[in-house]
């Protein structure tokens, strides 16, 4: 194993580093996307309390994806709905960004993993039919080889990539049931924020 390693050459060097910068990525995202991290279950049962400042100190004692878009909801309390739904919306969408932090990364290792060990197969297949005359008149098992060795680049470039293909799909449907779950929790927070209170410039008052 070892001598293949060394003599895969760069490109059998490289795909074990985008290997190892898969691996980072996948176990930093499987931490940061637990559900208890983005959502603690403290936090979202006290969604129903209406006191402002007992879900501002719940919020600071717990910070999250949650917590912020909820501190967003208070600190705009003195707008009207339409306008505090607006920042809201804000704040969601640069969430979003932060939890969908890092899959880029996934997705070019997915795409070019392979493509790289198919070009590294091809670079090591050219020699050797330019020794293809003296291998079929002699022992072409070095011929063989030669091939072998070539094609194993492609091998790893697939085993890079499959493994990280699956990462990067299960963390992208993930980041989308917990964005759909975050706005759930936020709009009912504001429908009981904004319940019986309308203000200037709400057209729907207590819904």
């Amino acid at each position: 194993m070892v001598d293949w390693i060394k003599d895969g050459g760069v490109f059998t060097w490289l795909m074990l580093g985008m290997s190892v910068v898969s691996l980072t990525f996948m176990l930093e995202r499987a931490w940061a996307l637990r559900r208890a991290r983005v959502m603690p279950g403290g936090l979202a049962d006290l969604l129903g309390n209406t006191d402002p400042a007992a879900l501002r100190g719940a919020c600071q004692a717990q910070p999250s994806p949650l917590s912020r878009l909820i501190l967003s909801v208070l600190d705009h309390l003195p707008w009207s709905k339409t306008e505090n739904v607006a920042a809201l919306t804000i704040q969601a969408r640069c969430e979003v960004l932060k939890l969908e932090r890092g899959l880029v990364v996934l997705e070019i290792i997915v795409g070019i993993a392979p493509l790289l060990g198919l070009v590294g197969t091809i670079y090591g297949i050219i020699p050797l039919f330019g020794d293809f005359g003296r291998a079929v008149s002699g022992d072409n098992s070095l011929f063989a080889k030669g091939i072998g060795a070539a094609l194993n680049k492609t091998l790893l470039g697939l085993l890079v990539a499959i493994p990280t293909l699956i990462a990067w799909s299960l963390f992208n449907k993930r980041v989308e049931s917990l964005a759909v779950e975050l706005e759930a929790l936020c709009d009912v927070l504001l429908r009981r924020q904004y319940l019986g209170t309308p203000r200037p410039g709400d057209t729907d008052g207590s819904r």
